[in-house]
């Protein structure tokens, strides 16, 4: 079973983020990269049988972002509800743990677009502005080796940018739908890590992506959780709100889903 040892607790305490190299193990991996690409070409067809190009912030054959699908799948919920995210959800998170998003995110090759500066939670707290919830929890799980050629990901460390509990005002940029959360000359730490290897980070860690120059799609897979149902200022659940641990104890229910949103 994977460990999550103090050195990574310890950075994770102090930068908000940490990296977990080849934490995923090669079946797994095999598994998630037939599921996202089977994801992908349903999303084509989707868009190519309506005419459009983009959607939100996908844009076909160049990003795309596919949302909270899993239970389109055989397979998914065992990697999300499994041991390998109980055991690193737990060890941020604590003892009570739900299922709060989950997501593919795909470059696609030689055109795949960046991604700019923005915190997790600056989504929500866009379209819901009285909304205070909590920080929660991503697990930016790569199912490619992640290159700066390729379009990884940057992150900017919380002790520099003190942004722990705040989230900072987002604008919506032109062209690409994509909120912009910092406007700064910090670079930020370059992610480049083997394929199954996940960036674990707080949703007010700010973060952004490069484009994919490459010949080969940049697939991403994000499950992120939370300790408590995050709720819009109206007091509805806000994307999932799935029971995975309480007090330590695996509680998923698969039929259990349709009410998850109501308990907690």
């Amino acid at each position: 079973m994977y460990d999550v040892d103090a050195t990574a607790r310890d950075a994770f305490e102090r930068d908000g983020f940490v990296v977990l190299e080849s934490a995923i193990d090669r079946d797994t991996l095999a598994m998630l990269r037939e599921e996202c690409d089977g994801f992908v070409e349903r999303t084509d067809r989707w868009l190519e049988a309506r005419g459009k190009d983009t959607h939100s912030i996908t844009h076909r054959g160049r990003r795309y972002f596919i949302a909270n699908r899993h239970r389109e799948s055989a397979r998914m919920p065992g990697f999300l509800f499994g041991d390998l995210m109980r055991t690193l959800s737990t060890a941020f998170l604590g003892p009570t743990v739900y299922l709060f998003h989950e997501q593919w995110v795909v470059k696609g090759a030689e055109r795949g677009m960046r991604f700019a500066w923005h915190q997790d939670s600056g989504y929500v707290r866009f379209q819901d502005p009285d909304n205070r919830h909590a920080p929660y929890l991503t697990c930016w799980c790569a199912l490619d080796d992640m290159t700066r050629e390729n379009g990884t990901i940057s992150v900017l460390s919380q002790a520099r940018t003190g942004s722990r509990n705040t989230v900072f005002p987002h604008r919506r940029e032109a062209g690409t739908n994509d909120l912009v959360g910092y406007d700064g000359d910090e670079p930020g730490q370059l992610i480049e890590a083997p394929a199954g290897s996940i960036a674990v980070f707080w949703s007010t860690t700010l973060h952004k992506s490069g484009a994919n120059a490459t010949d080969r799609p940049r697939r991403a897979y994000l499950p992120q959780y939370s300790r408590e149902p995050i709720r819009r200022a109206d007091g509805s659940v806000w994307s999932l709100a799935i029971p995975f641990v309480r007090d330590g104890e695996l509680v998923y229910e698969p039929s259990g889903e349709a009410t998850a949103a109501t308990l907690g």
